[in-house]
């Protein structure tokens, strides 16, 4: 039964980072995507780190820079700490109800949803190693799946 359940999920995700949906915010500008969130009351990414340390999952808005967007529809991105050596983040959209930008590397985001800890299969992450440009031989390379931290956005809202 795990593994139905795993094959829907990762063809959901195949599904949804090949459909055509379009990276506009449904909200008419360039900055908001999902639901129209603003700053305030956000925590920096490091505090979210500290923060999980003590729990599997929470409700949260949070501040972080993007390292890099699904360079197929936009439709995930990784946020990374300012500092080297934390872990990165693994960004998805509720419901794929909106894709990012996919020229948006380097620039601070704001993000309301749910970050967990999430163990992901081998497919997905050779899945989104390819939608991330690596090369065959680097995507031959993952062999086991992997624990990572995951955030569930509903909304984002690009900072200048």
């Amino acid at each position: 039964m795990k593994k139905f359940f795993l094959f829907l999920m990762v063809a959901a995700t195949f599904y949804a980072c090949n459909s055509t949906k379009n990276s506009v915010s449904s909200k008419g500008d360039s900055k908001h995507f999902g639901s129209k969130i603003s700053a305030n009351g956000a925590v920096t990414y490091d505090q979210l780190l500290t923060d999980l340390n003590s729990k599997d999952s929470m409700k949260v808005k949070v501040v972080g820079t993007v390292e890099g967007v699904c360079q197929v529809k936009g439709c995930w991105m990784n946020i990374v700490s300012d500092d080297a050596g934390k872990p990165k983040m693994f960004v998805k959209f509720k419901d794929y109800g909106f894709f990012m930008p996919k020229d948006i590397s380097g620039r601070k985001v704001v993000m309301q949803g749910i970050a967990y800890r999430e163990v992901t299969a081998v497919d997905e992450l050779r899945h989104y190693a390819e939608d991330a440009g690596k090369s065959a031989a680097e995507i031959a390379l993952i062999t086991k799946p992997k624990e990572e931290l995951k955030f569930m956005a509903s909304g984002v809202v690009l900072l200048d």
